[in-house]
């Protein structure tokens, strides 16, 4: 019997140590270094957005890129649509930052092995132009990347009640 149960053992240190070197080392998984390089791609988005510099954020997005907007019921959008929403964000607001929570990294859904997705969760501040009210505004974005660009990707947060912050009760009450 304590022959077999050596046997057992060694079969099941070499089951665990190969399947650990697959599945940490394999060429499944991404690389702490592509999640790193991918991350770092990120904070250059957001610090551009900072920035007002759309033209530099075009440069770090793929050009099939596909991104999900903060809007009930969207769906995906184009480089074109993304880059007239930064547009957009640029002119209605001022002093514009991001203050990452954490930046995670995401993992493929069918191995559950990391992929060199970017998710972060933070707090974005700054002011409107026209009311000159603060905000901040708590929200979580994904990013998938391909060839060093971001390929996919979503941000969600309350971009209704956001907007709807900005407005006046003279507005509102002429609305009803």
């Amino acid at each position: 019997i304590l022959k077999k149960m050596k046997k057992l053992l060694k079969i099941t240190v070499i089951t665990v140590s190969l399947t650990c070197f697959f599945a940490c080392n394999g060429k499944q998984g991404a690389t702490t270094q592509d999640f790193e390089k991918n991350v770092a791609t990120a904070k250059k988005l957001f610090e551009l957005h900072a920035q007002e510099d759309w033209e530099s954020q075009a440069e770090l997005l793929h050009s099939d890129v596909k991104f999900h907007p903060p809007v009930y019921g969207s769906t995906p959008v184009g480089k074109a649509e993304v880059l007239e929403s930064m547009k957009m964000y640029h002119k209605l607001f001022d002093n514009i930052k991001y203050k990452a929570d954490s930046w995670l990294p995401g993992v493929d859904p069918a191995t559950l092995l990391p992929d060199g997705s970017v998710r972060t969760y933070g707090t974005w501040t700054g002011i409107h132009t026209e009311t000159k009210k603060p905000f901040k505004l708590t929200s979580y974005h994904s990013m998938h990347f391909k060839d060093g660009k971001i390929i996919e990707g979503g941000d969600y947060f309350d971009v209704t009640g956001f907007m709807a912050s900005f407005q006046s009760k003279d507005t509102v009450a002429s609305e009803k």
